[in-house]
């Protein structure tokens, strides 16, 4: 199966903060849901990926080439949506097509009038009237409209209602039925990567916490709850990270590593990520 994106020991080092030596693939008809606190390193990946700043060690292949080394018309296969809307906000949605035109040899003009009316972006309005929701629309519709392969979403979904979030969504899944398609996705709203994710890369800390398939997290772990001493009764080495109320203990468990028969509760993606990042605390 061809990888769209692999990463390989990418390191990046700031005054306050290196994300150090990641590591992972992204195969074709995959739903990547990026993950971690604020601060983790999510959109510091993502600027390394598409070579918007430079890396200090570690290799990054997208579609098969160096970033900054791809040719053009690969560029064009990569659709890009940032939490922050860049166009210029006199423009209309059609002032931003004849942009397009130019910038993309791959434009398909007809494709970016069927989002414009499914997403109901009004053509001649000024994009200083949209609300949030409407913004990331029109970026998605650009994204979606130069024959792109591969969309990578920083924090696209984030401020906005459930119900526009579940319409991308559904937009996400749609577009990985073409099994050469792929999307890498950060966001703070872990129950909307649970519900399509594939597959799930945690970063804690400027490190790689957790690459697994979305049904492996829920295999592999589970929430299990009791006294202190019950606890103590559980293999060290089988306890992630555990939360106390005066009265119990929770704890994030591998299955794997507990006798048969121990009662377990099913466990989300963000419980996951919360009892990994106390678990230090």
């Amino acid at each position: 199966m061809e990888n769209l994106i692999e990463v390989r020991d990418l390191r990046k080092t700031y005054p306050l903060f290196t994300l150090q030596d990641l590591s992972f693939d992204l195969p074709a008809g995959v739903i990547m849901g990026c993950i971690g606190e604020n601060g983790a390193g999510k959109s510091t990946t993502i600027k390394l990926i598409l070579d918007l700043v430079h890396r200090d060690g570690g290799t990054v292949r997208l579609l098969g080439h160096e970033p900054a080394a791809m040719p053009l018309p690969l560029k064009e296969e990569i659709g890009v949506v940032f939490e922050d809307c860049n166009i210029p906000e006199m423009f209309n949605a059609r002032d931003v097509e004849k942009v397009m035109r130019t910038a993309y040899r791959n434009w398909q003009p007809e494709v970016y009038a069927a989002w414009l009316q499914r997403f109901e972006l009004p053509p001649k309005q000024s994009i200083k009237t949209y609300s949030r929701g409407m913004k990331v629309k029109l970026m998605l519709a650009i994204a979606l409209s130069h024959q792109a392969r591969l969309l990578i979403l920083d924090e696209a979904t984030s401020g906005l209602d459930p119900v526009i979030r579940d319409e991308l969504l559904e937009v996400f899944q749609e577009f990985i039925q073409d099994e050469g398609h792929s999307v890498f996705i950060s966001s703070h709203i872990l129950s909307d990567l649970e519900k399509v994710c594939d597959w799930v890369l945690f970063i804690h800390k400027g490190r790689l916490e957790m690459l697994e398939t979305r049904d492996g997290l829920r295999e592999k772990y589970g929430l299990w709850q009791g006294s202190p001493a019950e606890l103590a009764q559980l293999p060290p080495q089988a306890v992630v990270g555990t939360q106390a109320s005066p009265y119990a203990v929770s704890a994030l468990v591998r299955r794997e590593l507990l006798p048969p028969g121990t009662v377990l509760e099913p466990v989300s993606m963000e419980e996951i990520m919360l009892y990994v990042i106390r678990k230090g605390k």
